[in-house]
């Protein structure tokens, strides 16, 4: 095992080494450690903490001339906060998920609180996904309570811990067996991945139907909506990416729109109250404020307004 500790801008020079080139910034007082176990060629394991604000950057120039690059990392993030974009997206990392991302396009890295973290860096080749399949899967969150996540995240923090007692050559197995475990993980997080587009439009349609066919339901949440259809939170947010839209951002617009449609008939008489309860509000003061926000104005302010003839009729 090797062990580095670290303070201020010897962070930069550190994750350089041990990671991938990065310009990294952080306060003249930051201090922090990493520990590394190798496992095979191009095959790493760590365990790192980071004691306080930092950010790390790959840039375009870096990414450019590591066009051949083939070098991955796997972080699993075991407390604090973190962010990620590559590709486009945006990660958030919260204890027990993981993200992956590659050396050959650029990415930033922030981390605004003190944090740990476990990290698998190995070769592309390493990883039994097609080539669009693994670029898909990068700056993903993998949720940690995806059941091969969690798999993953017990085997990683026990083969860190025992990795010194193993021979080379069983190193080596042990490693490639991680490898083997974060390809199911990502399997469930990239929208390229086997299973085809066409059943995931078909999941997609299905879930939107369930929202709109149970928004009085108080119990329907993000985690909710994914275990009705036994899917990750993760995966449904990747669904819900087709659309352009996050799971909650989707359930949160129908119920503001089903109750914006009740307060324009003027057949339908319910108290605000009432209405905040049909479309799943269980406080009154939270869905006056989330109308406000999206229609401007009260839902009481609305409905005067609409049944005085002021606003046009919703769609």
């Amino acid at each position: 095992m090797q062990i580095h500790e670290f303070y201020g801008e010897e962070l930069e020079g550190v994750a350089s080494e041990s990671f991938m080139p990065v310009i990294a910034r952080t306060r003249p007082e930051y201090h922090g450690g990493v520990a590394f176990q190798e496992l095979g060629d191009a095959l790493t394991l760590s365990r790192s903490h980071w004691g306080g604000p930092m950010s790390s950057v790959r840039t375009d120039r870096m990414a450019a001339r590591a066009t051949g690059d083939n070098l991955m990392l796997f972080c699993v993030h075991m407390a604090g906060r973190a962010y990620i974009r590559q590709h486009d997206r945006f990660a958030e990392l919260a204890a027990g998920s993981g993200v992956l991302s590659e050396a050959r396009s650029p990415w930033k890295r922030v981390a605004p609180t003190a944090a740990r973290s476990l990290a698998l860096r190995f070769s592309r080749e390493l990883l039994p996904l097609r080539t669009g399949e693994v670029t898909e899967a990068c700056a993903r969150s993998v949720d940690a309570a995806n059941p091969a996540m969690q798999m993953l995240s017990t085997y990683l923090r026990r083969l860190f811990q025992v990795a010194d007692d193993l021979t080379g050559d069983q190193r080596l197995d042990a490693g490639r067996a991680a490898i083997d475990l974060l390809a199911m993980a990502l399997r469930d997080v990239s929208p390229s991945m086997p299973g085809g587009d066409g059943a995931a439009q078909v999941l997609l349609d299905v879930m939107r139907m369930h929202v709109r066919e149970h928004l009085g339901d108080p119990e329907l949440r993000v985690e909710e909506l994914a275990r009705r259809h036994h899917v990750s939170v993760a995966h449904l947010y990747t669904l819900f990416e087709r659309i352009g839209t996050t799971p909650g951002a989707y359930l949160r617009e129908q119920r503001l729109l089903a109750a914006q449609a009740m307060l324009s008939d003027p057949r339908y008489d319910r108290a605000i109250a009432g209405i905040a309860a049909a479309v799943g509000f269980r406080d009154l003061s939270t869905f006056v404020r989330a109308f406000r926000r999206r229609f401007g104005t009260t839902p009481t302010g609305w409905r005067r307004e609409y049944l005085a003839g002021m606003l046009p009729r919703p769609c």
